[in-house]
């Protein structure tokens, strides 16, 4: 392996909690550029959207993913809607692997209804419509993901494994 393992898909998939566990078990350095823009910005995301607006916080992102995507040994885990970027999607092209973390729609309302990290784009009015609309946008795109790992009732061990298997 020598390029960065960019791990994608829709928020709530378990990229952090997938991408810790693959560092773990790797040795690798594991990088969560939400994570990484909330550092830097001393804001939380739902702030950054709603003082700055969308187009500031995706500006921000490209800009943390094209420094922490950069072709070394590491684990980088990246908003749900990054991926979405075509520049994004270029530099993870030239310098990275990238795997989409497909997990189904339910299982999507679940994990976000009980999540305390509030999303900005989703309406908790109406979750089942909000996930629906974003995974039928995001859909298409996703799928230029180098691998998928269909998670279906795999547990997270199973998953990292299968991704180490591909690196």
């Amino acid at each position: 392996m020598t390029k960065t393992i960019v791990l994608v898909g829709m928020m709530g998939s378990g990229k952090s909690s997938i991408g810790k566990e693959l560092a773990r078990k790797t040795g690798l350095d594991f990088i969560d550029t939400d994570s990484e823009i909330e550092k830097i910005s001393k804001k939380k995301i739902k702030e950054i959207f709603s003082t700055k607006g969308e187009v500031f916080f995706r500006k921000l992102e490209e800009k943390i993913c094209k420094k922490f995507i950069n072709g070394e040994k590491k684990i980088v885990s990246i908003g749900g809607g990054a991926f979405m970027n075509k520049h994004i999607r270029n530099v993870i092209a030239k310098c990275g692997k990238s795997f989409w973390i497909e997990v189904n729609k339910d299982t999507l309302i679940k994990r976000l209804s009980n999540s305390n990290n509030i999303r900005p784009i989703l309406d908790y009015r109406n979750l089942n419509k909000s996930i629906s609309e974003i995974m039928n946008t995001r859909k298409g795109i996703y799928t230029k993901a180098d691998v998928k790992i269909k998670v279906l009732n795999k547990n997270k061990s199973e998953i990292v494994n299968k991704i180490i298997k591909f690196i």
